[in-house]
């Protein structure tokens, strides 16, 4: 059963075209990346899913739900951690999840509990008191996957969530995902320029070039498309190798600022 369904999903920014047309289906309880090079139109499709930019045109449901005509219920059954840091670093762990507890209207006697089960979880009890400004990338970014899963998700959206972190700390991210899917059963929509890490993580992947989806399938199924052994061989096939040209200075330096902060 697909918890995301899109036909002609569409988003234009004057002249330019940042989705075109879009028409994809995330199952449920699935982990489902999303790959393309720098203004492919990824970021811009998880917004309009995730009800942050309304679409130009076209259909979005999520979980039954149309983004446009009901997005407070779209709302209420998702999690986002965007590309930025969402975690307040002159706050203690467990005062960042307070502020989401209250925000995502946690009752209030249910909210210590589910704090610390979400620290628990993510691996940072032991860390509940410190600043968040003393973490390091991957604690930050454990912390914020805790932040955006308080209210059980039914689906998590997941902007780059190990850009900037060292292959250690990615590995534990990774290791979070997966806990999520199997225990949680949360359905996950990732996009990530690590291809090892689409690899390893996602059911089915969706590449993207110039708002366009130009591949669909399981990494077993794209390689073979193909005849490569790796996704890195899959992307440049399907993208090419200007494909990084289309990557605005913005986009750039958008991805830059994020891997300095969790660097």
């Amino acid at each position: 059963m697909a918890i995301v369904h899109t036909e002609r999903l569409t988003k234009r920014f004057g002249d330019l075209v940042a989705v075109n047309e879009l028409g994809i289906d995330v199952e449920e309880g699935e982990v489902f990346g999303l790959l393309g090079p720098n203004g492919a139109g990824k970021t811009t499709t998880i917004k309009m899913l995730n009800t942050l930019l309304p679409p130009t045109s076209g259909l979005a449901i999520v979980d039954g739900h149309d983004v446009e005509r009901r997005s407070r219920d779209v709302r209420a059954i998702i999690g986002y951690v965007p590309q930025m840091l969402s975690a307040d670093g002159s706050l203690t762990a467990y005062e960042n999840l307070l502020i989401f507890s209250k925000m995502y209207d946690i009752p209030r006697e249910q909210r210590d509990k589910r704090i610390l089960d979400a620290l628990a979880f993510m691996g940072l009890s032991e860390a509940k008191d410190r600043l968040v400004r003393t973490f390091s990338g991957g604690m930050i970014r454990r912390l914020e996957i805790a932040q955006s899963t308080l209210h059980r998700p039914k689906l998590l959206f997941l902007d780059e969530p190990t850009i900037g972190l060292d292959p250690g700390a990615r590995h534990a991210v990774w290791q979070m995902v997966v806990r999520l899917r199997e225990e949680e059963r949360t359905t996950v929509l990732l996009t990530t320029h690590f291809m090892e890490e689409a690899d390893y993580l996602c059911d089915r992947i969706a590449i993207m070039n110039r708002g366009k989806i130009v591949a669909l399938g399981s990494p077993s199924e794209l390689k073979a498309s193909t005849n490569s052994e790796s996704l890195d061989d899959v992307f440049m096939h399907y993208t090419g190798e200007g494909s990084e040209a289309w990557g605005s200075y913005r986009d750039v330096e958008r991805t830059r600022k994020t891997a300095r902060r969790l660097g």
